[in-house]
This record gives structure tokens, C-alpha cells and sequence, in this order.
């Protein structure tokens, strides 16, 4: 590992999530003098479950946090594909179509696992909570910050990991628009009281273009709910409204089947709903001159790829491993690029099938899906198991440097 007498370097991490923290944990071992900002007043808790597998688990597992987040797994058992009158068409285990491995995958609650990278470096990086960088300046020899509450300094670097709609990205890079590909679907997410009796589990129900979701991680008195729908564009006139956001929503969802009138209720009620589009971002390069993106900011894979967050732990590895045995940032740019960019893309590759798992688009697709549901013997079988196979294949595409 480099040596903390290495002269440090004063490196600025926007953003507290997945990506920032696990900058901030290796940039640290490295001997750079890290602050992270987060516009959130402390680090976010609670959320759906994410997955971490293949690469990502290596780093995690380098990073000494394979105990805790192994206590922390939610081992969800099956997922139940269910018609119109909620009866059960077939169950299968999550693994059979994210291309996991059972008993190495690790799924988490996104709050435990920031909880979890936080917690190494929480006393040994500064963070600046309830803050946001209002203006970058960089000179060429240096960036000069001022943030949101009118602090102002200056760092060498910047790292901007601040998720799909990124401020940094935005202030270096101009509009998001010209990288963003929007999927083809708007989703909302929520939670409700669990009166399913749902644990360790989800239920899906679909008609063409839209899906409904309960899925519940443990025995709770709460299950998340998940409403998603295919649309042409983006409705982003919507989503200027709180109100018409839930309207949107409730709009697409008329049917009074299976649970989706409680869902629709739940969704109107909810005082966490998380409405968005579902998107990827997609850039010709991650770095322009002493600023460079990571995760979401950078490479956004989206949920139906089951990979956001593995990838981006994988992302901020290499980025500081890279930093650190270089000594020109460009150069350590560069690198990161060409290890991170096919391991990315790969990824990215995967939202393709999980849209048509999730919220398929036809009829055709439901039946389809059904019949490999139906009967795991069948020889339709093998079409599922051949998208599983590619999922391992871009989960462990990229074998991890040890930046010695």
C-alpha cells in the first residue's frame, strides 16, 4: 500500500453516498487530504436493498467490511409473478435472473451500506454536511471552490460523485441533457405498512409497459412498493409538481387488481416517494482538466441493471488506486478511464434485460417470461440461465489492481 509520507494532495468528493465515501476510505490509506461535501444533513439511512457481487465484493472485502455487511444481508428468497387475481404464476430466486450467486452475493439496504463505508473514515476525513459547491474555478493548477454556504477554498482535485443528476457534472460538463438516455420508463418507489405478510420476498404483477411491486427484505411491519410504467418521453413537466408527480403516477394505474389500489393509495400517501425517470448517463470522457466524475455521475447503470452501486464501488477504487501511483492526475484520469469504461459498459449492457423482466412491453414478453417461470425444467429455461450467465460475465469483468 503507498506510504502516508507520500506529500498528501487536497482532493474534494462531492457526495456522501456509495461512490464518495469509498473514495474518501482509500484516498485516505493513500495519504491525500480528503473532504467530502453532502448536501444531505448526515448520511442518508433506510432504502431499498442493493446487491453487491463480483468485483464490487472484492472491494469491500478489501476494505474489511465483508463481516459487517454479511450481518447486514437481507437474503431476499424468491421473487412471485403474479395475474390479475393475485394468484401466483410461478416463483423464482432473484439469482435465476440478475445472474447473482447464491451465497456470495451480498444484498443490503442502500442506508446500511453507507452506514457501513462511512464509518471507517468518519474521523479521519473531513466532511461538510448541509452543503452543496456553488462555483468550480479551476486555474490549471488548481480548483478554487465556493460552496453553497459561502465557504470558500481551494483543493487540488475535485471528484464529483454525486449521483445521476449531478451538480459537479453540471458546473464542469454543462446541461445534463446531451448524456442522458432516458430507458423508457418512469418508476416511484415508497413504502407502506406490510399488511401482505411479506418477508424475505417480492410479488410482481404486470400488464404491457407497466409492473407493480411489493418487496419485503425481512419480517417488518413495512414493505417498499414499487410502481413503474413504460413511456415514450420522459414526462419531466410532471415532475415539476410534487402533486402531479402522484397524479402521473396514480393516472397509469387504473385497475382495481391484485394490490394495486393499496399501491396507488400508498403512493399518494407516502412521505418518502422517490419518483424518477429511468436513465443512464452516458459521456465521451470523465475528466476535464483537474475535475472527473465516479459512479452515477459519471456511468449511471440504472436499477433495472442491478449493478448501480457495485459498479461505482468498483469505479472509486480504481480512481484512487490509480491517483495514487501516479503522480500527474491526468495521467491517473486517463487510466481510471480506460480500466473503468468496458466494465461500465457491460454493465450498462444489463438494463436491457432487466426491462424486459420487470416492466416488459408486450404481451408476448409476459408470456414469455411466464413460461420460464412456469417450468424451470423447460427448455425455455436455458434462455434465462444464458442471461444470468451474461450478468456474471459483466459482474466480474474487471479484475481489481492492487495498487502497491
Amino acid at each position: 500500500m503507498i506510504k502516508k509520507s507520500r506529500p498528501a494532495r487536497r482532493v474534494l468528493i462531492s457526495g456522501a453516498s456509495i461512490a464518495g465515501p469509498t473514495l474518501a476510505y482509500w484516498l485516505d490509506r493513500y495519504g491525500f487530504d480528503v473532504t467530502v461535501v453532502e448536501k444531505a444533513a448526515a448520511v442518508r439511512g433506510g432504502g431499498y436493498a442493493i446487491d453487491i457481487r463480483g468485483t464490487a465484493r472484492e472491494v469491500v472485502d478489501r476494505m474489511d467490511l465483508l463481516p459487517r455487511l454479511t450481518e447486514a444481508h437481507v437474503d431476499s428468497r424468491r421473487i412471485t409473478f403474479v395475474d390479475a387475481a393475485g394468484e401466483a404464476v410461478g416463483s423464482v430466486r432473484p439469482e435465476q435472473f440478475t445472474g447473482g450467486e447464491a451465497g456470495l452475493d451480498l444484498e443490503v439496504r442502500r442506508g446500511d451500506l453507507a452506514d457501513a463505508l462511512h464509518a471507517p473514515v468518519r474521523e479521519r476525513v473531513e466532511f461538510l454536511f448541509n452543503d452543496s459547491i456553488a462555483t468550480l474555478d479551476d486555474t490549471g493548477d488548481a480548483v478554487h471552490v465556493v460552496f453553497d454556504s459561502g465557504i470558500r477554498r481551494t483543493f487540488d482535485l475535485v471528484i464529483g460523485a454525486d449521483g445521476l443528476h449531478s451538480n459537479t457534472r453540471r458546473l464542469v460538463f454543462g446541461p445534463e441533457e446531451p448524456f442522458h438516455h432516458y430507458l423508457g420508463r418512469v418508476f416511484a418507489g415508497f413504502t407502506l405498512p406490510n399488511e401482505f405478510g411479506f418477508a424475505h420476498e417480492a410479488a410482481i404483477w404486470n400488464e404491457p409497459g407497466r409492473s407493480a411491486v411489493l418487496y419485503a427484505y425481512e419480517e417488518s411491519d413495512h414493505v417498499h412498493g414499487f410502481l413503474t410504467f413504460a413511456d415514450d418521453a420522459p414526462p419531466f413537466d410532471a415532475f415539476r409538481d410534487p402533486r402531479g408527480r402522484r397524479d402521473l403516477v396514480a393516472a397509469r394505474f387504473p385497475e382495481q387488481v391484485w394490490h394495486v389500489p393499496r399501491l396507488v393509495e400508498a403512493m399518494r400517501e407516502a412521505d418518502d416517494l422517490f419518483c424518477d425517470i429511468v436513465s443512464q448517463i452516458h459521456m465521451p470522457t470523465w475528466s476535464r482538466g483537474r475535475v472527473v466524475l465516479a459512479g452515477d455521475a459519471a456511468h449511471a447503470t440504472s436499477f433495472l441493471s442491478g449493478q448501480g452501486s457495485s459498479v461505482a464501488l468498483v469505479g472509486a477504487y480504481v480512481l484512487a488506486g490509480e491517483l495514487a501511483v501516479r503522480g500527474d492526475h491526468a495521467e491517473a484520469f486517463a487510466a481510471y478511464e480506460r480500466r473503468m469504461r468496458p466494465f461500465a459498459e457491460l454493465n450498462q449492457a444489463l438494463a436491457t434485460n432487466g426491462g424486459s423482466v420487470v416492466t416488459p412491453t408486450t404481451r408476448e414478453e409476459i408470456e414469455a417470461r411466464n413460461a420460464l417461470v412456469r417450468d424451470p425444467e423447460a427448455a425455455a429455461k436455458a434462455m434465462a440461465m444464458a442471461s444470468a450467465e451474461e450478468g456474471r460475465a459483466a459482474h466480474s469483468a474487471l479484475t481489481l489492481p492492487d495498487y502497491r
